[in-house]
């Protein structure tokens, strides 16, 4: 992974509906850059995150019932030789939990990482490629800052808010 020898390269955008949330989910799904990426999904309780975690998900082709990883910290998922990790730190608070549990060997393999309240495992996830902030407007709709921190980050930001 090349970490961008700039600043973060940030992308503003405006989500009027849950639609405008899977629509970005389908476009980020039809990268290649996604197969090896580590996304950090950031916001308030409510703001979307486990939405639209969901609705990547889908579009990458997983089927049946999608559970949110709250309680397991992480539910796995494979689809035509891709390997997501979906993880959900909200309750972590342990560090040793991360070796315990073997997170630091999944984020060292190949595949997806999504992570939900990665703030809580600050000092254990590795960098992230791209950091999606969600923020709920008055009228439901999102406020949606793209943040790409390396090169793969870059090009999903670059395939996703086209």
């Amino acid at each position: 992974m090349i970490e961008l020898a700039h600043q973060p390269i940030v992308k503003n955008l405006h989500w009027p509906s849950e639609a405008a949330t899977q629509s970005f989910a389908a476009a980020l799904a039809t990268h290649d850059a996604l197969r090896n990426a580590f996304i950090e999904l950031r916001g308030d309780l409510g703001a979307g995150k486990t939405t639209l975690a969901r609705h990547l998900l889908r579009a990458l082709g997983v089927s049946g019932r999608i559970k949110s990883p709250t309680y397991a910290v992480v539910e796995h998922y494979a689809v035509d030789g891709l390997a997501i990790w979906h993880f959900d730190f909200y309750r972590f608070a342990d560090p040793r939990e991360w070796d315990d549990a073997g997170f630091r060997d999944i984020f060292a393999s190949a595949g997806l990482k999504l992570a939900e309240w990665p703030e809580n495992a600050a000092g254990c996830v590795p960098r992230a490629d791209l950091v999606i902030h969600l923020q709920v407007q008055d009228d439901d709709a999102r406020a949606v800052r793209l943040c790409a921190q390396t090169e793969t980050g870059l090009a999903l930001l670059e395939a996703a808010a086209a």
